[in-house]
């Protein structure tokens, strides 16, 4: 059971999403290239492009920290502010259900890990559009606390779980991995690995610090709060922060369809002002946002508030220097940072570290990929720039330079 809330795959509002989904028959559906399968099956991918013609705001989210700025922009009534409707936003469990959903038009606005609408676009033909970075930084490596894991070295031999194969977390993990001279793997459990082999194994979130209390795993990859709960609540310790790693890296991303943007310009410029004024707000105000997030304000999360402050707000060098897990205290991050702006030089960065990156299911396309060509097809930079001009706020946050506050250079440091 969920150290959570347990048993149900989606919580939130109701958008038929009931049926019956097991995670092993949706993950091996998708690594197949299964959502040309799931559009035929939901009635064809003509609905996601219905959705363009829907007013009313619908969120898709996890239960993490990365779905900030579209929860603060529900609970704080910027989109109604922008004269927009919006549902409550519907939380799911996991990132196969959540991409389903999205590809079946249930949802017209979701965060998304960032390599998956590479995966959905270019593998798939999925018309999925980047608006924006939902957040920097916000996710870490946890091990257990009594294990005799100190660096990435460590984890020769050991089973560590990931949320799913096309994430930051699997990127950034197999980046330190192999500069550590570890071998990632898949390998079904209780398959023998070698001295140098890490097995990777996708989980969904929720489940990860129950898998780790209960010795299922050595250790896992995620976003906040599942972090900050696995310190608390499940025996972990933090290994490694990821922003540690890589400097200011973008996780989520903001994610609309195609058609929407194409077909209502002024609603997905509205939307997008309600985004980036949220994260303005998220980044100033860290421990409110904290609280509205959690079930002691407006049960986004279903997280208590210290849980959830802990995982927006403690970074201390004094704490995490002594264990390795902050080594570059110079960087002057958060554990986790708000901006919007869809840095170009990531995208690039992220399609050479994906074609570098073990994954479950066939990754051929990755091969046929330019970098430059993803970087102007897969984001639409219109939308939020106009946004950030018009709250110009943005600029103030930790993650960015205000000299330069459009353009920067990538800073990996395993």
């Amino acid at each position: 059971m969920c150290l959570m809330c347990g048993d149900a795959a989606v919580h939130g509002g109701g958008v038929g999403l009931r049926r019956p989904i097991t995670r092993r028959r949706t993950l091996d559906m998708l690594a197949a290239g299964g959502l040309a399968a799931l559009g035929s099956s939901a009635g064809g991918f003509g609905s996601a492009a219905r959705a363009a013609a829907d007013d009313v705001v619908r969120i898709g989210y996890l239960p993490i920290t990365d779905a900030t700025a579209l929860l603060v922009a529900h609970g704080m009534g910027f989109f109604k502010d922008e004269g927009l409707t919006a549902e409550r936003p519907t939380l799911i469990r996991g990132w196969s259900p959540l991409v389903e959903a999205f590809a079946a038009g249930k949802f017209n606005l979701v965060h998304l890990l960032k390599p998956i609408p590479v995966w959905m676009r270019y593998n798939n033909n999925f018309p999925v559009k980047i608006m924006a970075w939902a957040h920097t930084n916000g996710s870490a490596v946890v091990v257990g606390k009594d294990t005799s894991i100190k660096t990435y070295a460590d984890l020769g031999g050991r089973q560590i779980a990931v949320p799913y194969w096309y994430s930051m977390h699997n990127i950034v993990l197999q980046y330190a991995l192999r500069h550590s001279k570890i071998k990632p793997v898949i390998k079904e459990q209780g398959q023998p690995l070698a001295a140098d082999e890490c097995n990777l194994q996708v989980m969904q979130p929720p489940d990860m610090p129950a898998a780790l209390a209960a010795k299922k795993i050595d250790g896992y990859t995620v976003a906040e709060p599942f972090n900050a709960l696995g310190e608390l609540k499940a025996g972990g310790r933090i290994l490694r922060f990821t922003g540690d790693i890589w400097k200011n890296h973008p996780c989520c991303v903001v994610c609309m369809h195609e058609e929407t943007v194409t077909k209502n310009a002024e609603w997905t410029q509205k939307v997008m002002n309600a985004l980036v004024r949220a994260e303005i707000y998220a980044s100033a105000n860290k421990k409110e946002v904290a609280k509205l997030l959690s079930t002691d304000g407006g049960h986004y999360l279903p997280l208590p508030d210290p849980i959830i402050d802990r995982a927006m707000t403690f970074y201390d060098d004094a704490f995490y220097g002594p264990t390795g897990a902050i080594e570059h205290p110079q960087w002057r991050i958060g554990r986790i940072d708000f901006q919007p702006w869809p840095y170009p030089s990531a995208t690039k960065l992220i399609i050479k570290a994906m074609n570098d990156t073990l994954v479950g299911g066939d990754a051929t396309f990755l091969k046929k990929l330019d970098a430059d060509f993803v970087a102007k097809d897969l984001v639409n930079y219109d939308y939020v720039r106009n946004a950030m001009n018009k709250y110009p706020q943005w600029k103030q946050d930790p993650s960015v330079n205000p000299g330069d506050p459009f353009n920067r250079d990538e800073v990996l440091a395993p």
